[in-house]
Parts: C-alpha cells; structure tokens; sequence
C-alpha cells in the first residue's frame, strides 16, 4: 500500500512521466537514414502501385501504352537510321539494335522526368505528415521498372523473330539493368532535390533528356565516334551502359573498355544525388 501512495505521488509531482519521442531536423548519419527508410517500404511500394494505376485511368488504350511507346519509336529509329542512313551494326538487326537501347534510355527518362516533379506535385502530403521524402521520388522508379519489363518482353519477342543467338555472356545483362537502375535513381533524386530549390529546372530537363538521346549511342553505334572524342564521350554514364547492355546480349563486337568510366561517372551521380537530397531534406516543406 505505501508503494502505491509513493507512485500516485511522484506521479501528480512529475517525477515519473512517460518517456517522449523527439523528432527533430538534426543530421542524422546514412546508415540510420537507410534503415528508416527501409522501414517505410509498405508506402513506397503503395505509392508505386497508385501512380501505376492513375498513369493509365481515363485512356482509351490503357495498358497498351506500355507497348505502343517503345514500339513506336523504335520504327522512327528504324525508317531514319536503318532505311534512309544506313548504319552499320555490325551484323546486328537494326530494330534489335535500337530496341536495346531505346528501353534502357526510356526507362532513364521517364524516371528523371517523373522524379524531378514528383516533391513538389506531392507538396499536400509532404506538409501534413513525416516520412522520408526520398520515398516519392524512388517509388517512381518502381513504376518505370513495369515499363521496362514489358519493353524487355518486346525485345525477347523480336529476338526470336530475328532468330537472333545468345550471347555466352548474357547474365552481364542484369548487371548493367541494375546500373541503369541506380543511375536513373541518383540522377533523379538529384534533379528532384535541385527543383525544389530551383524551379526552372522543370523546364531545363526535358531540354537536356532531348539532347543526352543524341549523345548516347541509341541509334548509331559507338564506333562512329572519333577516337580523339571517346573518353570525353563514355563520360555520360547511359553511354557506357547501353553499349555494354548491348555487349552482353549480341556479343558482336568486343566489350569497350570505357565503359568502365561510364561506371564510375554513374556512381558518382547516384552518391552525389543521394547525398544532396539527404541534405536538403529538412527544408522541402517549407520550399514547396
């Protein structure tokens, strides 16, 4: 019983009070930062599903969207490059030449065009309620990677048609998917975290994705550039990616050894833009 009287004492004194949980705007290390954002993965994958879902409402196609935009650039590419220039490609079918890089470079836009708004365009949730903002714009990268499989299904069709053999080193082609992937990731979160502070950067992206699908080998092949050119060229990381993409599934060439500074110019942007967005983070809120 006096253990009792002590509790309701203390209790009404203030001396036992229940332990609070403080959220604050303080750095927080990458490693914590990760595992927080690991345990929001049920929202990033919810979002991922909503946007898929709300990209095709309302359309007389719908889901056949997803093979018309490929498809039809691809013969663009093919009527220019293939009938009216004629490219070398080194033993390969054109439509397969450019379809293999054509859905790696679509799935890089579509996840810098869609990131780079997906902050501001979200400002209503971000404003109300806490959760990491890195969030958004990664699950937009989820929703391109549906696009990318239903383009790689095209693909694998077209091979058959062509009756096209495997290369021995096919499993490289995962890899390179998955470079693609986190270049498009860091690329976009940086263009993301840069537009919440600059706005004209809405407008200056679609510029520079029109003008990167011209210096990127998505419809000639890497051999028509001069060699005096080529470091500086393989500098732009979708470069090296997509001719080891294609390396990996026609073999018909031997691989470029500058792919590799691709690499590491694709690991410098997907840490730069991780960083950057990491650091900018406190202050969305109050910039949407």
């Amino acid at each position: 019983m006096l253990f009792f009287y002590i509790f309701v004492f203390s209790f009404c004194t203030g001396i036992v009070r229940k332990p609070n949980q403080i959220i604050d705007s303080s750095p927080t290390s990458i490693a914590r930062y990760i595992s927080e954002l690991l345990a929001y993965k049920d929202l990033l994958l919810t979002l991922a599903l909503r946007d898929f879902k709300v990209r095709y409402s309302q359309t007389f196609l719908g889901f056949l969207w997803v093979f018309v935009q490929p498809v039809s650039t691809m013969l663009v590419l093919v009527f220019i490059f293939d009938k009216a220039l004629h490219v070398d490609t080194h033993g390969t079918p054109y439509p397969l030449f450019a379809m293999a890089g054509m859905m790696l470079w679509t799935y890089f836009g579509y996840v810098v065009n869609q990131s780079g708004n997906s902050i501001i365009s979200s400002q209503s949730i971000i404003s109300k309620v806490y959760f990491p903002r890195l969030v958004i714009p990664i699950s937009k990268a989820f929703v391109g990677l549906i696009d990318f499989l239903v383009s790689f299904l095209i693909f694998v069709s077209m091979m058959v048609w062509y009756q096209q053999i495997l290369s021995p080193q096919l499993g490289y082609a995962f890899l390179f998917t998955a470079i693609a992937f986190l270049f498009s990731v860091g690329f976009g979160i940086l263009v993301c975290a840069l537009t919440v502070r600059f706005r004209d950067f809405q407008h200056v992206i679609p510029f520079v994705l029109q003008f990167g699908l011209y210096i990127t080998p998505i419809a000639y092949p890497t051999s028509l550039i001069p060699s005096n050119w080529k470091l500086l060229y393989f500098v732009n990381p979708m470069a090296g990616i997509v001719e080891a993409f294609r390396w990996s599934v026609f073999g018909s060439t031997k691989f470029e050894p500058l792919c590799y500074v691709s690499f590491v110019s694709a690991s410098v942007f997907f840490v730069l833009g991780f960083v950057f967005f990491i650091k900018t983070e406190s202050e969305m809120a109050d910039l949407v």
